[in-house]
């Protein structure tokens, strides 16, 4: 590899450079994007925490449920929501159902089958870490940043995450 780089630097000065450039200039894009997601997803962990008792995927699994119709989502389709593991998903799920926030229930079709649906009070709790989520997140990403690169960020983001 070290002779490929040294050869097109001898016959393409201009561009050898440029592809290093590159290179580096997207590791260092790459750097700032997980070194922004863990700031951010640690100080959202912290206030979701101290204000609401909930974790990030806590969170996220109220989020997802909020607006499904009864009698609730299956705990596979809520799987690819919240990206965690099946075993990582049960727990969670056995979790917010000990603390009252969540109702599992088996399905008629399937014996294996868990349905899982918000109860009252998940939905309160969900009320109040959905305020803890804006402000943190308005503080952290929109604050920062002018209007104009809030919306370049959001269509790059979108576009990257191919939505």
């Amino acid at each position: 590899m070290a002779g490929l780089v040294t050869e097109m630097a001898a016959a393409h000065p201009g561009q050898a450079a440029s592809a290093a450039g590159g290179e580096y200039s997207c590791a260092r894009a790459w750097a700032a994007l997980t070194a922004a997601h863990a700031r951010i997803a640690g100080q959202l962990s912290a206030a979701l925490d101290e204000a609401c008792g909930l974790s990030i995927n806590d969170f996220e699994i109220l989020l997802r449920l909020e607006q499904v119709p009864a009698p609730g989502l299956r705990l596979g389709e809520l799987s690819p929501a919240v990206r965690l593991t099946q075993p990582s998903l049960s727990r969670a799920v056995a979790r917010l159902e000990r603390r009252g926030w969540l109702r599992r229930a088996g399905t008629a079709d399937d014996r294996r089958g868990v349905v899982v649906a918000t109860t009252p009070a998940g939905r309160d709790v969900l009320r109040r870490a959905a305020g803890v989520h804006a402000r943190t997140i308005r503080e952290l990403v929109a604050d920062p940043l002018t209007r104009d690169e809030q919306e370049l960020l959001a269509r790059t983001l979108a576009r990257i995450a191919g939505s």
